[in-house]
């Protein structure tokens, strides 16, 4: 199934890639999040795979970590990865690595995959045994207000409608997902970034340079109309301005955490195992002072 068009994705990577940095704004928020996850997990980490490396945006937040890991940068993109040790330009879909790894990190990345739970068995391959995979993803409500104000200007002005905003993973599939891989431990939670701009034509430049321009299979070609871009601006300021007159813009962020199986790993207990039967506890007396 090809929701995405790899090659496009690529190519807005590349135009992006000069001025990334003064767009880099969510990818730091979010890699700072993913290493404070890290401070959590008593253990070092001495080979690092950074998949989606966007210029070592993830790299830099875990050096403040300490330690010297050897961390291998992978990303899409050549001029993401250039001048960065352990440079690999490779595909998420088709990763060129098979064991080793004590931690595959990931940054806002694999929201752009057509086949994410075929990349996860790759990451999960990639590990060592008992190694961590902790990635973040953009979720589906990610862009919502962006959606809504392109379909009804395409709708108003040109009579149809074509897919404007990339369809973005569910956050609620995520915990199944990392099931079906071979993960042990799985862990999955969404968060919330609500980042304000002057006007929805600010934040379209905003998408463009972070590389994250739409990118769906089935977009239409061309380019667009005036009338239609000037449209959609005007009814998400409409609809999503706040007191100030700056618009609101989601992002939903789903963080998934796995664990590559381990025999040391705590384990579930087998059902039929248990020594009480739940009606029985829920039968005895409450302790003193509770109930």
């Amino acid at each position: 199934m090809r929701v995405f068009d790899r090659e496009a994705v690529r190519r807005h990577r590349e135009r992006a890639a000069a001025a990334f940095d003064a767009h880099a704004f969510l990818f730091e928020e979010v890699a700072g999040r993913i290493a404070d996850r890290l401070d959590d997990v008593r253990r070092d980490f001495a080979r690092i795979l950074d998949l989606g490396a966007r210029g070592g945006v993830m790299a830099r937040a875990l050096g403040a970590r300490g330690g010297r890991p050897f961390v291998v940068h992978v990303d899409l993109a050549e001029p993401l990865v250039r001048g960065l040790p352990g440079a690999v330009v490779a595909d998420a879909e088709a990763l060129p690595f098979a064991g080793g790894f004590d931690l595959v990190v990931s940054c806002l990345d694999l929201h752009w995959v057509n086949d994410l739970p075929g990349a996860l068995v790759q990451i999960r391959r990639a590990l060592r045994p008992d190694g961590l995979f902790l990635a973040a993803l953009l979720g589906g409500d990610t862009l919502a207000e962006l959606r809504e104000a392109w379909l009804a200007a395409e709708i108003e002005i040109e009579g149809g409608a074509g897919p404007r905003v990339s369809p973005f993973a569910d956050g609620r599939d995520a915990g199944a997902l990392l099931q079906r891989a071979g993960f042990a431990l799985p862990v999955v939670d969404t968060d919330r970034i609500t980042v304000t701009y002057a006007d929805a034509i600010a934040l379209m430049r905003d998408l463009r340079g972070m590389g994250e321009a739409n990118a769906v299979a089935l977009r239409r070609r061309g380019g667009t109309r005036r009338a239609t871009l000037l449209r959609a601006a005007a009814i998400y300021g409409e609809r999503f301005a706040d007191a100030d007159g700056r618009v609101r813009a989601t992002f939903e962020v789903v963080t998934m955490t796995g664990w590559a199986p381990h025999a040391a790993q705590q384990q579930p207990l087998k059902p039929g195992s248990a020594t009480m039967r739940l009606a029985d506890a829920l039968a005895r007396d409450p302790p003193p002072g509770h109930g």
